[in-house]
């Protein structure tokens, strides 16, 4: 009887066209994801930051084309009193706001860590001073400032009795300045406490059971277990919470636009008031490029706390 022989045959594999095998390599897949985002960057971001930094070394104003004058516009500032003036309180204003921000958001963060009662709605409170605009919250600053509605001035005067005389807080240069500052921090505090509080939950909390049976301290559990755990997160926020600090423009703007006697203007405000305000556009994306190597320095710090962190942890080694 023959044995009927096992064929071999096989169907041909049909090869893929060139666009799927372009889709299946793996350069191209990166360039195609990767082009819509810089597309939109190219067109909302740098091309204006390139104007920018082009009518800075022009003398272009508002309804008239300028020509290139090279730094000129730079000399100029550099002889400018209320320039240094808005420069020496835009880094003053950065840097108690920031501390003053971290202090009492890192504080929040480590209380709400705990076990509390209605700790999803005393973390949903909090949020309310970054949720709220920031035009509403100048407004209401300006009305707790205001040299004759002001509630502090009435709860001093009129009902403890303590003054015999309102507050003037926005009247002479420095009270104005701390009130700014003041409303600053009210305002950055939940956006640094939530997001530290995300950080500490990730804390494993085995470490903290470790630390407590060999009979640490909470002052020895934040400093060797908290905060270099933290310290990504914190470098991360700060980052944020200094750039946003310097470049903030609302709510100096809504509640002293730069007054007293231009004492409370920051280099963002004050470019506002020379660039359109003025109509000196040159003179204004001048100051506005001044502040581009404090945001750098900015930058450069997260990057290289971050770069320390992953040195500390090992991350960094073959």
């Amino acid at each position: 009887m023959a044995v009927a022989a096992v064929s071999d045959w096989t169907p041909k594999r049909t090869q893929p066209n060139w666009l799927v095998r372009l889709f299946d390599w793996k350069p191209f897949l990166v360039i195609a994801c990767l082009l819509p985002a810089v597309g939109l960057l190219t067109v909302f971001l740098t091309y204006p930051l390139g104007l920018g930094i082009w009518l800075a070394f022009t003398d272009t104003k508002i309804g008239r084309s300028g020509q290139w004058i090279g730094l000129e516009n730079f000399e100029y500032l550099m002889e400018d009193p209320q320039f240094w003036s808005a420069v020496f309180y835009s880094i003053f204003y950065t840097a108690v706001a920031t501390f003053g921000k971290f202090a009492l958001g890192l504080w929040l963060a480590l209380l709400l860590n705990n076990h509390l009662p209605f700790k999803s709605l005393l973390r949903a409170i909090i949020l309310l001073p970054w949720i709220v605009p920031t035009v509403l919250s100048a407004i209401a600053f300006w009305w707790i400032y205001d040299p004759q509605f002001s509630i502090i001035s009435y709860v001093f005067v009129d009902v403890l009795g303590v003054r015999t005389t309102y507050f003037d807080f926005l009247g002479t240069t420095w009270p104005a300045r701390w009130s700014l500052i003041a409303a600053n921090i009210w305002r950055g505090i939940p956006f640094v406490a939530i997001s530290l509080l995300a950080g500490l939950q990730t804390i494993s909390p085995s470490l903290y059971e470790a630390a407590l049976l060999d009979g640490s301290t909470g002052w020895q559990r934040f400093r060797y277990i908290t905060f270099p755990l933290l310290l990504p997160i914190l470098a991360i926020v700060m980052t944020f919470s200094i750039i946003f600090t310097f470049t903030d423009f609302q709510l100096v703007y809504a509640i002293t636009r730069g007054g007293p006697v231009n004492s409370t203007h920051l280099m963002a405000t004050l470019a506002f008031q020379r660039g359109i305000s003025g109509g000196e556009l040159g003179e204004g994306a001048a100051i506005a490029v001044a502040m581009i190597p404090f945001l750098v320095f900015a930058t450069l710090f997260s990057y290289f706390a971050l770069a320390r962190r992953k040195w500390q942890q090992g991350e960094g080694n073959d």
